[in-house]
């Protein structure tokens, strides 16, 4: 008798789940961005949240909850109830990297969040003042070789994908450069313009205008393919270090048991989106490429850049 009692129960949870997911949305979608507005995440995260509230018939409405490195945010969403009405937009950092790096970060990216859909990726991208003998990726190991520690590597602060990527780079080419820590882009451009660092490793997107000027030079960037902004710069790969590929990258996510047909819903409805032509528009203007795919590629992935990762970052003894 108890176990036909336990059997309904079950029976009767799980129709109420499923016709709750049927329902869905009978409310407003919150999508956490877990940096602060005006920053690319936002930009992306706003975008894409206008096209989903026109799809699914309510509002999806943007929090940004920015702070440890993207932490806080992530963390409110992972511990959100698993009902398809709190999202993550997502970054490198809050689901993948951070874990290897934050002692204390609260949740598991792996294991905490369903993943939705590789939304896009920007690439990192390696650029040198426009004076002096760096004119290629080749100079730069060339120079560097010739002279280990002497060439200075300008990058957005300690732990972000820009300096991990510098830190992977050296390994590859079997190389030493000094490391010249800043808070954010704008620094590491302004000592470039004025020379007083040889070469920066940053995400692409905030040093489009300046290359376009010709104020600073582009060596390579970090994607598989060439971006069609810059048409002339080279691939890390194609500049001589095969397989090489370091990009901050972003992603739509949901707590943990969200159920199934909405996360199915929601993966349809951003694939959708990534082909519409505002989505080109934007992307093409801060130097973004488009992905796209299915929960279980974006599992796959994130999976693949924590083991691709976590050796450069255990070597380099970086933890917060």
């Amino acid at each position: 008798m108890n176990r036909r009692f336990a059997l309904g129960v079950a029976l009767i949870l799980s129709m109420a789940g499923s016709a709750g997911a049927q329902n869905w949305p009978a409310k407003p979608v919150t999508m956490i961005v877990p940096f602060a507005a005006g920053t690319t995440s936002d930009v992306i995260g706003r975008s894409l949240a206008e096209y989903l509230s026109e799809k699914i018939g309510q509002n999806v409405v943007i929090d940004n909850r920015g702070g440890a490195g993207g932490n806080i945010g992530a963390l409110a969403v992972a511990k959100a109830a698993p009902d398809g009405y709190t999202l993550l937009l997502a970054t490198t950092g809050p689901a993948a990297t951070n874990k290897l790096m934050y002692k204390s970060l609260g949740f598991d990216p792996q294991s905490d969040f369903a993943p939705i859909a590789l939304i896009g990726k920007s690439p990192v991208i390696i650029v040198a003042k426009m004076e002096g003998q760096v004119k290629s990726l080749r100079d730069l190991i060339d120079a560097a070789k010739a002279k280990p520690e002497t060439l200075s590597a300008g990058y957005p602060g300690n732990g972000t994908l820009g300096h991990i990527t510098g830190l992977l780079l050296q390994d590859r080419a079997g190389v030493k450069m000094n490391q010249a820590q800043y808070r954010g882009s704008s620094q590491i451009m302004t000592d470039l313009l004025g020379g007083h660092i040889d070469v920066g490793m940053d995400s692409m997107s905030g040093y489009i205008p300046t290359i376009k000027d010709g104020k600073l030079r582009a060596l390579a960037i970090g994607s598989s393919t060439r971006w069609p902004g810059l048409p002339d710069t080279p691939t890390v790969s194609e500049a001589g270090l095969p397989d090489f590929e370091a990009t901050v990258w972003y992603a739509l996510l949901a707590p943990k048991g969200a159920p199934a047909d909405i996360v199915q819903r929601l993966n349809v409805v951003t694939n959708d989106y990534l082909k519409t032509d505002k989505a080109k528009a934007l992307f093409a203007d801060i130097g973004f490429q488009a992905a796209g795919g299915s929960p279980g590629d974006l599992k796959a992935f994130v999976d693949a850049e924590i083991a691709k990762w976590a050796p450069v970052i255990k070597g380099a003894n970086i933890s917060f």
